[in-house]
């Protein structure tokens, strides 16, 4: 009688996946395994449906998670259209320019929920430009205001400079939360079309120009046409691609977003403060908070402290140390929660140039392409950009053709890294160039001079145009072509 209930149990599990799902069962399964009690063939079945009934059978979590793995590894093989690796601002807003065009990706995220470390991002003009292509920039725009003018404080001399954040009469930037970017994005995707808790472990292409089968931490496999990496600064799929590491910039940053319950008297668009080595800000994102960020120059392997109490702590008494009491005072008020110290590394630019940004149907977007340092803000524009270029090339060649023609997409895909190569390349080093140039610290007096008589005065505004670009729109479909 048991394995009459098994056998049905089974069964039913194999008829629902194929009627159901894209998943393509492997049946039977590896004969040296064999599941020959209840409680397996009903965790199979409820794997399926994801609902408790794992739960009732087999108590034991650790248990239940093994047979599971265990289960999708000899049972299921996933088929996608389009993979993406990586729910950050690339990945999310890659997966939403193709769904515009009527393209469904699965973005896989190791993580079990978005991540929105970072706190907060500035957006350029360009990022506007992309969001507004994607159909999200309305949820944003009215919430925070556009920044006109940063207030520079030079902390030796007390010496203030105004600069126009206005980027040739167009607009100026505007501070966002990071997670309420990544949330617009994520609301105009299908629940099931992130899948969280899926850290890839291989990628195997099967030919040239794919399918690729890609490997999970929990046993799954997908394969998939095409293949896209957005899966940040050490990208998975990068070094698959057998793109240079990114190197150290010898500088850190510290970042968080202060709270004040009562409110705070920040008035000022943007405050920057400048030492030796050393640049903090503030940005007031409303009346009750403020993102804070101090950059300064470090020595490669400097221990970053895993308590962010000890963070904040150092950031208090000894980077920011000769900062005024009001910058100390932010920071002191820090969401621990959201407080971040990292190594701030690039990509140098010609391996962008050179390097191999595409093997097939396999390619990079965002940081897993091009990571940069965080001095003029590019680092998330950028991003939207390649969403947006990439869409443009993949959806041309899918409205086309019709479908996902693996030589087509290729050549879409090569498209997309010849438009997105050197505007990379660019806003690497120009980022690079305006941080070292804003530290003023190596250099002794030369370099503070420079910037502050001259980087400032004559050449700011001209490293802020760089966002003064349009990446195009997204290409229009038929409504029988439109996803739904």
């Amino acid at each position: 009688m048991g394995s009459l209930v098994i056998h049905i149990a089974q069964s039913l599990a194999l008829t629902y996946l194929r009627q159901t799902s894209n998943l393509r069962i492997i049946h039977p399964p590896n004969p040296l395994v064999k599941y020959d009690d209840l409680c397996s063939a009903t965790l199979f079945y409820a794997c399926v449906y994801k609902d408790r009934t794992s739960r009732e059978v087999c108590p034991s979590r650790k248990r239940n998670q093994r047979k599971v793995r265990e289960i999708r590894k000899l049972y299921m093989v996933m088929e996608e259209e389009i993979v993406i690796v990586g729910a950050g601002i690339a990945g999310l807003a890659t997966a939403v320019a193709l769904r515009r065009v009527g393209i469904k990706a699965l973005v896989l995220e190791r993580s079990d929920c978005l991540r929105a470390s970072g706190a907060a991002l500035t957006l350029g003009p360009n990022a506007w430009l992309a969001l507004d292509a994607l159909g999200v920039a309305h949820k944003l725009t009215p919430r925070y205001p556009v920044r006109q003018k940063s207030r520079m404080v030079n902390v030796a001399t007390g010496e203030v400079q105004e600069v126009s954040l206005l980027i040739n009469n167009k607009g100026g930037p505007i501070t966002v939360h990071r997670k309420a970017l990544l949330v617009s994005l994520a609301e105009e995707l299908p629940s099931e079309s992130i899948r969280f808790s899926s850290k890839p472990i291989s990628i195997e292409a099967q030919a040239q120009e794919g399918p690729y089968t890609i490997g999970l931490e929990d046993g799954t496999v997908i394969t998939t046409k095409v293949l896209i990496g957005c899966d940040g600064v050490h990208s998975f799929v990068a070094q698959k691609l057998g793109l240079a590491e990114p190197i150290y910039s010898g500088r850190m940053a510290v970042l968080g977003l202060a709270m004040f319950p009562e409110g705070h008297e920040v008035r000022e668009d943007v405050l920057q403060l400048l030492d030796v080595g050393k640049r903090g800000g503030v940005v007031p994102l409303n009346d009750k908070e403020i993102y804070w960020f101090i950059t300064f120059n470090a020595p490669k392997g400097e221990a970053i402290p895993e308590d962010p109490q000890e963070i904040q702590k150092q950031v208090v008494e000894n980077y920011a140390k000769d900062f005024p009491p009001a910058y100390t005072e932010v920071v002191r008020h820090c969401d621990l929660s959201t407080l971040t110290m990292t190594p701030l590394r690039l990509r140098l630019p010609w391996d962008v140039i050179f390097g191999n940004i595409s093997k097939g149907n396999m390619t990079v977007a965002g940081d897993a392409m091009h990571p940069m340092t965080p001095d003029l803000a590019q680092g998330g524009c950028s991003a939207l950009e390649d969403a947006i270029v990439l869409g443009r090339h993949i959806g041309k060649s899918f409205i086309d053709n019709g479908k996902l023609v693996p030589a087509a997409v290729a050549r879409a895909i090569e498209g997309y890294v010849k438009e997105r190569r050197w505007r990379a390349a660019l806003l690497i080093t120009a980022s690079f160039i305006s941080g070292r140039a804003q530290a003023g610290g190596e250099g002794g007096w030369f370099m503070k001079m420079f910037r502050d008589s001259i980087f400032y005065r004559f050449l700011f505004r001209k490293f802020m145009g760089i966002a003064d670009y349009d990446c195009g729109k997204l290409p229009l479909m038929d409504d029988q072509n439109k996803t739904h």
